[in-house]
């Protein structure tokens, strides 16, 4: 059996003879007396009754707060819902608007499939394009590829880039920090990524998606304030690819193995933007 804790179990203060005048003995009498007195003064405050007028008064007032608190919350709550109603995770990319670019007007427009389908689906099927898109085939691969994205959460927008009013470039819009992606990189809260295809060959080589590519990335910057960095993550082999990004003003941060490729992660910082501007302006 272990050893009982004196401390805890048993009474150790010591008896005290009543009729021990000695100074030790007094002090404890005074002490004995002052535990009495406050004993007294306790039961004292237990007994203490307020006024009914008081007790009233005092009701009231913690009914009229916890009204005023009940209703802070409901009003809150349902402000909570309201903006998590509103909620977009691109910010509208289809109310961005047009801008104009040294190559003309250009407009990220959402796709719609009933419209858009035959177009897109050609470009996929340009043997230059399906090497790195790999969506060739009859048009419902294009299909599929597409609704994923529309009947989603909304984390990424597939578009058409339309220029001078001509349809000439497919996007994706999307939520890196969101995507598969970020779990090959060290993504931060709301990077968002670019995917980029342009269409006709008479657009290709000559400028066209080094121009775009910033215009879009600047359209990112001005409309998504929370956003500090825009991502893409082109195919290594694809050097065309990667050299327009260069150009519109990403750096190539690392390469990243991904389950269907190894890609060049290139990044445009918002803290650069206004560098790159002044170079571009020069």
């Amino acid at each position: 059996m272990p050893p009982t804790d004196a401390s805890t179990d048993a009474d150790t203060t010591p008896a005290t003879d009543p009729n021990d005048t000695s100074p030790a003995a007094k002090s404890t009498k005074g002490a004995d007396a002052a535990d009495a007195a406050d004993a007294a003064d306790v039961q004292d405050t237990l007994d203490l009754r307020l006024p009914d007028e008081l007790l009233a008064l005092i009701a009231e007032r913690d009914a009229d707060y916890q009204h005023t608190a009940d209703h802070r919350t409901d009003h809150q709550h349902t402000a909570d819902l309201d903006a998590l109603a509103e909620r977009d995770l691109l910010d509208d990319v289809g109310e961005w608007g047009p801008v104009t670019t040294p190559s003309g007007v250009f407009q990220l427009v959402p796709v719609r499939i009933e419209r858009d389908l035959a177009l897109v689906s050609r470009w996929m099927n340009d043997p230059a394009v399906a090497a790195f898109w790999e969506l060739a085939g009859p048009d419902a691969v294009t299909a599929d590829h597409m609704r994923s994205q529309l009947d989603g959460d909304g984390r990424s927008v597939p578009c058409l880039g339309v220029l001078d009013g001509t349809p000439m470039s497919y996007w994706e819009i999307y939520r890196a920090d969101l995507d598969p992606l970020a779990r090959h990189y060290p993504a931060r809260p709301h990077d968002t990524g670019i995917h980029l295809l342009i269409g006709g060959v008479a657009d290709r080589g000559r400028g066209l998606g080094t121009t775009l590519l910033a215009a879009v990335a600047d359209l990112v910057l001005d409309h998504r304030p929370r956003c500090a960095r825009v991502i893409a993550e082109p195919d290594l082999r694809n050097t065309p690819s990667v050299s327009a990004f260069l150009g519109a003003g990403f750096r190539f941060s690392a390469e990243v193995e991904l389950p269907d490729k190894r890609a060049a992660l290139m990044v445009r910082d918002r803290a650069l933007r206004t560098v790159l501007q002044a170079g571009h302006s020069q």
